[in-house]
């Protein structure tokens, strides 16, 4: 069992004036029942999924739950809406019961919490295990931020590293997970000892046929889900480009809005991550399209079919998806871009933080030039904020400072 930076961050939030009512939310086995009975022991566990015990809470008053269940853990809970309603009761009646709701439906769950629930609860998601908790161990092992965070969380100039990592031992323990990272993907039950890449593919496939297909179906409503496999499909194929809702339409066989909203069902069941453009600069003729990235490789390879060797279109999507989960999850207030001029100019990632911008270029190559740095170049003068940092990541394992601002750095390095 991998330790969660979450588990740490849930327990110091639920303490808080402000934390009587939690809200994790994430895709379907990424971990939050196993998390929250680890981390609050004494709360009591209700899951929501037999019918006939969700109808016994309903009729529960608010009073009953208060005296019955002052602490407890309420799993998914977007099956009964009108248990929000009884909750939302309890915490204007009384003050000391607590409560943590868990859900895998983004679409749902928001709906209630934002109707019923606005400004009484705090909102936390939990991703598949970024690469410091894939280097765990145990629950007792500690979560290492890794530099990345550390650097645009809080300023630390990182660029003293060695230039060669080979001998640092926690850097090859980075390279050994974020290779299987980019073999099986993230989902804590694919990092048990002993498991094998043949049976985690296996897993991944059966969790594409039952949950996540079921749970879109079901969600979306699709009554001939077979449209929205062959967009499901694409889209995987896809990761890393930019989102063409027509070219996407006309593979599948739907009209564009509904390739647009099968996209947002992705996207709400934290299966895919759409990158927005930063187009703030009027004097430069920008792109405006998002781009697409799985948040995880290994559920992107069961959904497209196709395993083996990443091209570098899923690197990037890769090492965006670790970022954005790494940022995200430690709590990181930046908004996320991709940069594109109508000229074939473009930068992977921006960061965009009160201060400035941090930039990311990936590269898949294990030997980089300073040529693979000309995306960055001159990007301060397209940009109306500082450009605090630049990267270059890719799987070249010598740390190099190219110029002033622009470092190159191996992607275990910097995301460890």
């Amino acid at each position: 069992m991998r330790n969660r930076s979450e588990k740490n961050r849930l327990k110091l939030r639920s303490q808080g004036a402000f934390g009587r009512i939690l809200v994790l939310t994430g895709a379907r086995q990424t971990g939050k029942t196993t998390l929250v009975k680890e981390a609050f022991p004494d709360y009591e566990y209700i899951s929501l999924e037999d019918p006939v015990l969700r109808m016994e809470y309903q009729r529960l008053s608010a009073q009953r739950w208060a005296d019955q269940f002052p602490l407890a853990v309420l799993d998914e809970i977007q099956k009964t809406p009108q248990l929000i309603e009884s909750i939302k009761a309890v915490y204007d009646q009384f003050e000391a019961p607590r409560y943590l709701l868990l859900g895998s439906s983004q679409i749902l769950l928001m709906k209630q919490v934002r109707e019923s629930l606005a400004g009484r609860c705090q909102l936390l998601e939990l991703y598949p295990l970024t690469l410091p908790e894939m280097m765990t161990q145990s629950w007792d092992d500690p979560v290492q931020e890794s530099r990345l965070v550390r650097w645009v969380r809080d300023g630390v100039d990182l660029s003293e590293l060695p230039p060669v990592l080979s001998r640092d031992v926690r850097y090859v323990k980075a390279c050994a997970c974020f290779e299987r990272y980019l073999q099986i993907g993230g989902y804590p039950a694919l990092w048990k000892e002993n498991s094998t890449v043949e049976e985690a593919r296996r897993w991944l496939y059966d969790y594409v046929q039952t949950y996540l297909q079921r749970d879109i179906r079901d969600l979306a409503e699709i009554r001939n889900l077979e449209p929205f496999v062959l967009a499901q499909q694409m889209s995987a194929r896809l990761t890393g480009g930019l989102v063409n809702y027509s070219a996407l339409a006309k593979e599948a066989g739907i009209t564009a809005k509904t390739a647009q909203r099968f996209l947002q069902y992705l996207q709400m069941s934290y299966q895919v991550f759409l990158l927005q453009p930063w187009f703030r600069n009027p004097l430069k003729r920008l792109v405006k399209s998002p781009k697409l990235h799985y948040l995880d490789p290994g559920v992107q390879s069961a959904v497209s079919g196709r395993y083996g060797s990443l091209t570098g279109q899923e690197f990037e999507s890769a090492v965006v998806a670790e970022v954005i989960k790494q940022l995200k999850t430690a709590d990181v207030r930046v908004d996320f871009y991709h940069l594109r001029t109508v000229d074939g100019r473009e930068v992977d990632l921006l960061l965009e933080t009160a201060d400035g911008f941090y930039a990311i270029e990936v590269k898949q190559s294990r030997s980089i030039h300073s040529s693979d740095a000309r995306q960055l170049k001159g990007l301060p003068e397209l940009l109306d904020k500082p450009l605090l940092h630049a990267f270059l990541v890719s799987n070249d394992p010598v740390v190099t400072v190219l110029e002033d601002r622009v470092t190159a750095i191996p992607a275990s390095a910097l995301l460890s």
